[in-house]
């Protein structure tokens, strides 16, 4: 008995799906194939519920699901099993027109049948293709359930709730997503390429009435179930891989025919009343009557390839068909990466065998997920095959590991995870071969747990991004007067709105919450500033109250309980810089603001006169009208420099102080050594900090040694003059320690007679031998002969002045001070 052909051929919601999902449970065993992979996972799920998870499979290029013992498979077309099956269905079979994968569609068409029944599900149009190319199969025309009418041209913020608003790029989706999110409270946003787990949750949203509207591609045209009233198009032009073009008007009623459901009526139209937006009165009559022209032609490529050699594959692929309804297909991907292929030497040489040229076709039909191009696409094909047709023949488990475990992270914006789930899709179509990998199955879970990760923070996103419930709510309730916002601040700053979250206030700034956009961070801006305004003058009053200990510097920064509040500038001197409130305490009242101010600065002056006295009072010494030019110079010098200073920079004024000068930088706390000027309590780490602070403001710190350290080697973390750390040899000596060393050897010496000093304190410091001789040398002393028993003998050389072109040049800072004492006007 020959097996009986259906062609259930109508409009949409018509039921033609539903038929055949009964039909197919009514048969021992089944396979049905959908356009999408979104639809055949819709299907399956309904199937599973019907018949149980043991016995239904779902199988599409980047999703396995095949129990041992399944007997109904929901595929994807390009993913139809070849094995007999008592029903095959084969859906949207108009799609035969479509130039990227119409030849796979009507492959199924002519060559796929169920032993017992076959069934062909499509538009009315169809009509001719199958009383031509299946002159056997009985045509049921289904009508539709409920009457779809135009509903004119209404803009975006006046559509009625349930409507679907449908755009022809991820671009534009996003953009008028965004629109609604701000006018409406927020919508669903359903694309192919989304994964069915994002596409269902996001889905859930819209039918669960958390959302009222829904923005998606032209894929909720191919049967995707939604309970839409109306729907609405952005715009009636698509890219299709090759231009831009206008709809056809059956590509029009496909997805306007979302509306409705069941026996309810539905409704379409446009959101714009003129221009290449908008509907001609023929498409509306066309839509409405569902008549549409007759499709005269289907795309064709050979189904049964020749594996014989590259170009007998080629050469069988670009055969044309005989004469009539069936046309050549164009070029598609996979054709073309083959071809790109073919032109590489090292390809050639390893598909000589029908088998490895059946692998490299295999390869060439890795779909391009990514939308990468051509060129990019081919070179990833091409990687793959070299890995199938050599060694062990799969793909490496490090590379596979490595590329999966780069995409295995949420973070990003809606975009970014969107391109993640496009390549993991690739990744997972590697896994879903059985051969391609060394363990495909650990490859198909590990890929499918990525994608559902990537699945869930993209649904987040969505949400996140396009529906902002918090600030929607708050809208709805209070409208658009800010200040009945119950705001409230928390414990850690956070500032609440009914237990929501809007923003923060640390400190004195207060920082919207970044997932509110545009009106609503107006909104929010504004509720803030009204409510916020008490907080800031209670903690200004406490800020003027605050004990030492609750401020700090770190940087040029002062801080308040860990706050920015204000900031170090240059200021007359080093030792006394300017401070500048932060902007963000503009919001306090002028007195309030002053009273800050002051606060800082004596708490600043404090900590300068407990850390680093030195360098204050070498300020009033610089600029002491009664102090000769000597002392000037030499105070200015060794305040613009921190403290520290050598004595060959300044050689000629140290020379010139008289004894009672002298004592006043000894009272300040200045040693005046042998070979630097400095203050030993600046050494220590908080004096250090703070003078490193004091030059970081003038563009001229230095990164600290480590606490404790007395000798560094040279080059090390720190160790340079400007720490108080005197390079000498291989290593570099702290300039006390030197003074240290320096008088030793002084006291040790009896005038010019030969001496040897103890080495027992060097020693004792870390200064290796080397570093000790250098420093003797640079104190003014000489190695003298001595007996081969005896230890190395030194005698005092003397220290000659400098000559001018000896001296390194004073700081610039220095220099205008020195000038300045020097002129009498310091």
């Amino acid at each position: 008995m020959k097996a009986a052909v259906t062609a259930v051929l109508g409009p949409t919601n018509t039921g033609k799906t539903h038929l055949a999902v009964e039909r197919m449970c009514a048969h021992s065993s089944g396979i049905m194939g959908f356009p999408l992979r979104l639809l055949a996972r819709e299907v399956y799920d309904r199937v599973v519920k019907l018949k149980g998870a043991d016995s239904v499979a779902l199988v599409t290029g980047e999703e396995k699901i095949v129990p041992p013992n399944a007997r109904w498979h929901l595929c994807t077309v390009e993913s139809m099993p070849e094995h007999d099956a008592a029903f095959v269905a084969l859906d949207e079979a108009q799609l035969g027109t479509d130039a990227e994968r119409g030849h796979v569609f009507t492959d199924r068409l002519l060559r796929r049948r169920g032993r017992e029944e076959t069934m062909i599900l499509g538009s009315e149009a169809l009509r001719p293709m199958i009383r031509t190319l299946v002159p056997d199969a009985e045509i049921i025309v289904r009508p539709r359930f409920s009457k779809l009418t135009y509903a004119g041209a209404k803009k975006i913020s006046r559509l009625p709730k349930r409507s679907a608003i449908v755009a022809f790029s991820a671009e534009e989706v996003y953009a008028v997503a965004e629109m609604l999110r701000r006018l409406r409270g927020g919508a669903a946003v359903v694309m192919g390429a989304l994964s069915p787990r994002t596409r269902n949750a996001q889905v859930a949203m819209f039918q669960a009435g958390e959302v009222d509207y829904l923005v998606a591609t032209d894929a909720i045209g191919m049967g995707l179930n939604m309970d839409v009233a109306h729907v609405a198009f952005a715009g009636l032009s698509k890219f299709d891989g090759r231009r831009s073009r206008r709809l056809t008007v059956a590509e029009m009623a496909q997805i306007a025919g979302r509306a409705g459901r069941h026996q309810r009526d539905g409704t379409f139209g446009g959101v714009t009343e003129e221009g290449p937006g908008a509907f001609l009165p023929e498409e509306v009559f066309a839509i409405e009557e569902h008549r549409f022209p007759r499709i005269e032609q289907l795309y064709w490529r050979n189904g049964e390839p020749d594996y014989a050699s590259i170009d007998a594959l080629i050469a069988s692929l670009e055969r044309r068909p005989e004469p009539g309804v069936l046309l050549a297909a164009p070029q598609s991907t996979d054709l073309a990466v083959l071809k790109r292929l073919a032109d590489e030497p090292w390809v050639r040489e390893r598909a000589r065998s029908p088998a490895m040229v059946k692998r490299l076709w295999a390869a060439c039909g890795l779909p391009d997920f990514r939308k990468l191009g051509l060129d990019p696409h081919t070179r990833f094909v091409s990687r793959v095959f070299g890995y199938l047709s050599e060694g062990r023949g799969v793909v490496p488990n490090q590379w596979f590991a490595d590329e999966v475990t780069r995409l295995d992270t949420i973070a990003g914006d809606v975009e970014t995870i969107a391109g993640r789930i496009a390549a993991i899709r690739s990744w997972a179509y590697i896994a879903q071969r059985a051969d391609w990998l060394a363990d495909p199955a650990a490859g198909a879970e590990r890929t499918q747990a990525i994608e559902e990760r990537l699945s869930d923070g993209l649904h987040a996103s969505l949400t996140q991004r396009f529906v902002d419930k918090r600030t929607t709510a708050l809208i709805r309730q209070i409208g658009a007067d800010a200040s009945l916002l119950p705001v409230v601040i928390g414990a850690e700053g956070e500032v609440l709105v009914e237990d929501h979250a809007i923003g923060r206030l640390d400190g004195f700034r207060f920082t919207v919450d970044p997932q509110a956009r545009a009106t609503d961070r107006r909104l929010l801006l504004a509720a803030a500033e009204r409510h916020l305004s008490g907080e800031r003058r209670r903690r200004g009053e406490a800020l003027v109250a605050a004990e030492d200990a609750a401020l700090g510097i770190e940087g040029d920064a002062l801080l308040w309980n860990g706050h920015r509040v204000a900031q170090l500038l240059p200021g007359p001197s080093l030792a006394r810089p300017q401070l500048r409130l932060d902007r963000d305490l503009d919001c306090l009242a002028k007195p309030l603001r002053e009273a800050v101010a002051a606060r800082l600065a004596r708490w600043l002056a404090a900590m300068l006169d407990r850390h680093v006295p030195a360098l204050v009072a070498l300020a009033e010494a610089a600029r002491d009208p009664q102090a000769t030019p000597s002392l000037r110079v030499v105070a200015g010098e060794l305040e613009a420099a921190g403290g520290l200073v050598p004595r060959l920079a300044i050689y000629e004024p140290v020379d010139a102080l008289t004894a009672d000068e002298r004592k006043r930088l000894r009272r300040i706390g200045i040693t005046i050594g042998t070979l630097d000027l400095f203050d030993p309590r600046l050494l220590k780490p908080a004096a250090a900090r703070w003078r490193q602070t004091l030059l970081g403001v003038r563009g001229r710190g230095a990164v600290l040694p480590r606490e404790g350290a007395t000798v560094l080697p040279r080059g090390g973390l720190g160790a340079q003059l400007a720490t108080g750390f005197r390079p000498l040899a291989a290593q570099a000596v702290r300039v006390d320690l030197v003074e240290r060393i320096a008088r030793s050897a002084h006291d040790a010496r009896q005038g010019r007679k030969p001496f040897a000093p103890d080495p027992a304190l060097a020693t004792s410091m870390g200064i290796a031998p080397a570093t000790f001789e250098r420093l003797m040398a640079e104190l003014g002393f000489r190695t003298v002969p001595a007996r081969e028993d005896a230890p190395p003998a030194w005698v005092w050389r003397g220290r000659r002045p400098p000559r001018r072109a000896e001296r390194p040049a004073p700081s610039p800072t220095g220099a205008f001070a020195a000038l300045a004492a020097w002129s009498g006007h310091g």
